[in-house]
């Protein structure tokens, strides 16, 4: 195996561990912080200025430090390494005939990151606020950052099972 294969392999895994340690620990440590409440970044349609209001009061004051802490922490990693995975999938399953124009076709992936960088920013200053001085237009803003880091993820993920796909094809057509 070649070793631009070994980094990659080694990447994806390091990327869905990150994943699943949020998706199975941290999140619901959170959610259950709020009362069995959907955190911010797991809400891929957004929420309205009620919806974030109702969470940060049903929030818990150790589950808004661990939101702040551990869940961030663990979020500041993993926008990076989705986006490389991503970037390094779509990059690697584009055609050999694509040459340079790969990299310029996976570039949407490395954007995933700054949404989601800019989503748990605002989401640090709707915690640091708080739900009684939460203005509507930080939680649109945070909202609207989650809807874009969500859209841009579905997109990019979509090509990368596209190019799969493709690839599946090719691969049984060379068998028969």
């Amino acid at each position: 195996m070649a070793r631009n294969q070994i980094a990659f392999r080694l990447l994806f895994a390091v990327t869905m561990a990150v994943y699943a340690t949020m998706l199975l620990w941290s999140l619901p440590i959170v959610s259950a912080a709020a009362g069995g409440q959907v955190p911010f970044d797991m809400r891929p349609g957004g929420y309205s200025f009620a919806d974030a209001r109702e969470f940060l009061v049903a929030l818990s004051p150790d589950g808004r430090d661990f939101y702040v802490t551990v869940q961030h922490r663990l979020d500041i990693a993993y926008p990076a390494l989705i986006a490389a995975t991503l970037f390094f999938a779509i990059a690697a399953l584009l055609p050999a005939r694509a040459r340079r124009w790969r990299w310029w076709i996976a570039a949407p992936a490395l954007v995933i990151a700054a949404f989601d960088c800019a989503e748990n920013s605002a989401v640090a200053a709707m915690l640091a606020v708080g739900p009684a001085s939460l203005s509507p237009d930080l939680a649109e803003r945070a909202s609207r950052r989650t809807v874009l880091k969500s859209n841009l993820t579905l997109v990019v993920m979509t090509a990368v099972l596209v190019l799969l796909a493709w690839h599946a094809v090719a691969w049984f057509r060379g068998r028969a």
